[in-house]
């Protein structure tokens, strides 16, 4: 029986995909490890690995298709003795419209499918399994979420399920809780497309379809402003010593070509901050806190379309002259959609600079799970009152915090941004 490939889930937070190339076509021996397609994500175009091993049947999707769900069928795999003339494809799904379509009533009897859908753990995590593994666990009553997997990247693959010690499927589903209480009301939706397009009705303007990253940007801070409670905490830093610091240190560095910004003592401080504040070094996980050991520092790096947050892990731990390599590495890989996942997910708390562009102040909106997003404003000459009560003039940098007060209260994120401005202030400290 023909294997179903699935579109993959290639992130935790992958909807659907678009299928940007196949590496394979039909007829070819496909082994598994092999690379058979790149997958554009809303962050990335990724390559995507064969689990099975057979010839490649039918090519379900085309290339360049766009928002081809998670799990749906992409690709037909022959097993051994199997012809692709033989085989028939699945029928195609009918084409999208803009309203969803009605669910099937539940008394419609089920059309036979290849593969079990894919299973979740109970931590909320996908389980990665092959489609004949799902198949095979179904109709064995084993239960995917209690096996270690063998296959690529810990994926599941036949011989685990095989292995495994079936389990009756009446354990699995009187694990369900039956819903109960009412359903929450429906939130008030944005016009429609039609009816937005109708208020300008005889003036020019150009149609620009949204991409998948504009659309989880849209989606993702939406939820963000609408659901975490947000109090926002603002100073102003005295960036002289800072200034000179980082002159006297590039002088010294320009032998080796390194060039430390503003932004990376920004990162450094930051980093040191959420040591000595550990309280703030923490996100939010629905019904707990999770407080991080590590300072994983987010940073907001500007591209074509949208914006990524490349992640850099252990900040506390990393020289500036480290920090400033790798800020350049991933904001470059970054501006060419070829961050893997792991390097622009997680993190605690987040820098958002737009300093550069001339704005002196702003506030930014948190990323879930973290806790907190630093706005960092440009530095710009102030009159000011010095130690002596003289007025004098200094390079003054605002900054706003934006807080969950969910996981942060008010003299915790005070102590946080307390921290952040005093390591700043005073910058040889930060080397210490």
């Amino acid at each position: 029986m023909p294997i179903e490939i699935l579109m993959p889930a290639l992130s935790p937070t992958m909807e659907e995909g678009t299928l940007a190339k196949w590496l394979v076509k039909e007829g070819d021996e496909v082994n598994s490890g092999d690379i058979i397609a790149e997958i554009e994500t809303d962050k990335a175009t990724m390559e995507f690995e064969a689990v099975d091993e057979g010839t490649m049947g039918s090519l379900l999707v085309a290339e360049g298709t766009e928002g081809v769900k998670v799990n749906s069928p992409i690709a037909m795999l022959l097993e051994d003795g199997e012809e692709a003339g033989a085989v028939s494809a699945p029928s195609p799904a009918p084409e999208a419209s803009i309203q969803a379509a009605a669910p099937a009533p539940v008394t419609a009897p089920a059309a036979p499918v290849a593969a079990a859908p894919a299973p979740v753990a109970s931590d909320g995590s996908r389980v990665f399994a092959s489609p004949l593994a799902r198949r095979i666990a179904a109709d064995k009553g084993v239960d995917l979420t209690k096996l270690q997997g063998t296959g690529p990247k810990g994926r599941i693959v036949k011989a685990d399920v095989l292995a495994a010690e079936a389990q009756p499927a009446a354990a699995k589903s009187a694990s369900t809780p039956a819903p109960t209480g009412e359903a929450a009301p429906a939130m008030a939706s944005s016009p429609s497309a039609d009816v937005v397009a109708r208020m300008y009705e005889g003036r020019d303007f150009e149609e620009v379809a949204l991409d998948g990253m504009r659309k989880t940007i849209a989606a993702r801070l939406t939820e963000a402003k609408q659901s975490i409670p947000h109090f926002y905490l603002r100073r102003d830093i005295k960036l002289d010593a800072l200034l000179k610091f980082r002159s006297e240190l590039n002088d010294q560095l320009s032998a080796r070509d390194i060039k430390l910004s503003v932004n990376d003592f920004i990162i450094k401080a930051v980093a040191l901050a959420l040591q000595q504040v550990p309280a703030a070094n923490a996100v939010w996980a629905g019904d707990r806190v999770l407080e991080m050991k590590a300072s994983d520092v987010a940073v907001a790096v500007a591209i074509e379309g949208g914006l990524f947050t490349p992640v850099l892990q252990d900040a506390e731990n990393k020289s500036l002259s480290t920090l400033s390599a790798e800020m350049k590495d991933l904001a470059s890989r970054a501006r060419e959609r070829k961050l893997a996942p792991h390097e622009y997910q997680g993190g605690s708390f987040a820098i958002s600079n737009l300093g550069m562009f001339g704005i002196d102040n702003f506030d930014a909106i948190v990323n879930p799970p973290h806790a907190g997003i630093l706005a960092v404003g440009a530095g710009v000459k102030k009159p000011v009152v010095d130690a002596e009560g003289n007025l004098a003039v200094a390079t003054v940098m605002s900054v706003t915090m934006s807080v969950d007060h969910r996981v942060i209260d008010g003299a915790v994120g005070a102590d946080l941004l307390k921290a952040i401005v005093d390591n700043l202030e005073n910058p040889m400290a930060m080397l210490a």
